[in-house]
């Protein structure tokens, strides 16, 4: 709930502290933010556009998939990748909230913070757990978020903004980056014409996150499923194929596929350290 992590927050208009009473979150210098009925907050402001959010068909697939247990077993390696006694975890990118939600599960007494910049996204992330606090806000734009004050970051399949990332880390804080490889989804991608991984991706990652951070561990993450042919609509209906695929055109294809596919689900987990601020 917003009240078990308010006083992580800052208001995006000031960077002050904000406080929370019964419809909106406000700071001192009189900057308000109504709280949707759905218990979440936006915290975007301004006229120029947020960046691509999720539409509600591809939150509601990803629900759906995500909460059949497809992704369990990186699911479970999300959560154990969170250090036992932390008590903050924020989740930046968190769609659905379905990794937070784990990651607190594994962690009694912490509380959990998921931004994403999909209102769609956090009105069901809002739900996901009992000590989770739910915000609309752009990865692309300072976070708000206090200074330090996250133990662990989560950033699943999402935007990394290096600078805001180690902003908020605690000084002994963890990233934990989790991206696709190229082997994701075959044989999905070329029988259904899916959009591919970048074969640069692993470079653009050290990239994004510059010498603010250092990775110290990596792990490979890869499992088959059998998924049927409501499932396979699901997991391409939550990927960025989504907006590029013909929504008709793509229910053809699954429709000439066999009854069930077997396919690969494909990843690398990261795991990094902030710097020394002396050495940036």
């Amino acid at each position: 709930m917003l009240a078990d992590v308010v006083h992580l927050l800052v208001c995006p208009v000031c960077g002050g502290d904000l406080a929370l009473d019964e419809r909106a979150v406000r700071c001192d210098d009189g900057h308000a933010f109504d709280v949707a009925r759905q218990g979440y907050v936006s915290l975007l402001t301004g006229s120029r556009a947020p960046g691509t959010a999720d539409s509600a068909e591809m939150v509601a697939a990803r629900d759906v998939f995500l909460g059949a247990g497809h992704f369990a077993p990186l699911t479970e390696a999300v959560a154990g990748a969170c250090r036992t006694g932390t008590k903050v975890v924020a989740d930046a990118g968190a769609g659905t909230g379905h990794y937070l939600a784990r990651a607190l599960d594994g962690l009694p007494g912490a509380v959990g913070v998921a931004l994403d910049v999909s209102k769609h996204a956090v009105r069901r992330a809002a739900r996901a757990h009992p000590r989770l606090g739910a915000v609309v806000a752009d990865v692309w734009r300072p976070l708000p978020l206090r200074s330090g004050s996250v133990e662990v970051l989560l950033n699943v399949f999402a935007p990394r903004n290096g600078p805001e990332f180690a902003r908020v880390l605690a000084p002994e804080g963890t990233l934990v980056v989790v991206t696709p490889t190229s082997r994701h989804l075959e044989p999905l991608v070329e029988k259904l014409g899916l959009l591919s991984v970048d074969q640069e991706k692993e470079r653009r990652v050290a990239e994004s996150l510059g010498d603010r951070f250092a990775e110290t561990e990596r792990s490979p993450h890869e499992f088959g499923m059998t998924l049927g042919r409501d499932a396979v609509e699901a997991v391409v209906g939550m990927g960025p194929s989504a907006w590029h695929t013909d929504s008709h055109v793509m229910r053809a294809r699954i429709a000439d596929l066999p009854e069930t596919s077997e396919v690969t689900a494909s990843f690398h987990m990261s795991i990094f350290q902030r710097r020394p601020r002396s050495s940036r």
